[in-house]
């Protein structure tokens, strides 16, 4: 998320490069190369090679979700995966709790835009800025 959230902020037409992600959020750069290769196969991002080369973001920030950039780096939200035919019926009373609480994730996240964050981001830093 703090990716492309990055790529977002620092969207100036240039390209940006991981290393600079890397120090910026003080993230491994090896484990950001993961995650960009997952974002790229996804259509996410667009690579660019070379000396000026780097990453950017392909669409709008208003055009990604929180939830479609988690799913694609983490998988599924769901916090307990059930086997409905291997279930007893006090599983499945609890299940409902499961089911509910993923449903609430999804709602959050699927409603969250890479543009909400940056204007959350901005209204922080002129909180501080008086």
């Amino acid at each position: 998320m703090l990716l492309m959230l990055d790529l977002a902020t620092y969207n100036t037409g240039e390209p940006v490069r991981l290393r600079d992600v890397a120090k910026r959020q003080q993230i491994s750069e090896k484990y950001l190369e993961q995650i960009i290769s997952l974002l790229n196969k996804a259509g996410f991002v667009r690579s660019i090679r070379g000396p000026q080369g780097g990453y950017m973001l392909k669409k709008p920030p208003e055009q990604y979700t929180v939830g479609m950039i988690l799913r694609q780096t983490e998988g599924s939200l769901a916090p307990v995966v059930y086997d409905d035919a291997n279930s007893n019926e006090r599983e499945f009373v609890t299940a409902r709790i499961w089911t509910q609480l993923e449903e609430a994730i999804n709602n959050v996240v699927d409603h969250i835009t890479l543009k909400d964050m940056l204007e959350w981001q901005e209204e922080q830093i002129n909180q501080y800025i008086i």
